[in-house]
């Protein structure tokens, strides 16, 4: 396991990542927090907080 934290999916994005998102249409990503609150509100997508994330998530 590394120790540098994984960072956001999304573009320019340098957040560390925080919570997985299951997306029907898309790949799965791993998000940070801002994305994953807002990507979330999607219908069909799913969040699940990442076990080495920031805790803010929950």
């Amino acid at each position: 396991m590394s120790d540098k934290p994984q960072v956001c999916a999304e573009e320019d994005c340098d957040r560390p990542a925080a919570v997985r998102l299951f997306v029907p249409w898309a790949d799965d990503r791993d998000v940070c927090t801002a994305h994953g609150r807002a990507l979330v509100q999607q219908p069909g997508v799913v969040a699940m907080p990442l076990e080495d994330g920031p805790d803010e998530w929950q």
